[in-house]
């Protein structure tokens, strides 16, 4: 005869160490906040530069973008213009 498995129980260890891991993450685990504030000045300078950087290309990227989406000529396959000489 065969035991049957014992899912109930299977099941609820695994939450109660999901859970318990959950907690301890959320306990240690600083926000972006906490760990800006920790850092040293000369690396919030280096930081800052670093988020104005990416912003610059983000907004380059989508003037790119919204540029493209109002050509005429977007919409046709590259394919579709003759080859110049």
């Amino acid at each position: 005869m065969q035991q049957k498995f014992p899912w109930f129980g299977v099941s609820l260890a695994t939450a109660g160490i999901m859970g318990v891991g959950y907690i301890i993450m959320k306990a240690t685990v600083p926000t972006p906040e906490q760990t800006y504030q920790a850092m040293s000045p000369d690396l919030r300078r280096k930081v800052d530069a670093n988020r104005a950087a990416r912003l610059a290309r983000e907004r380059a990227t989508n003037q790119q973008a919204s540029a493209q989406l109002n050509d005429p000529d977007a919409s046709k396959p590259i394919w579709a213009d003759r080859p110049q000489r």
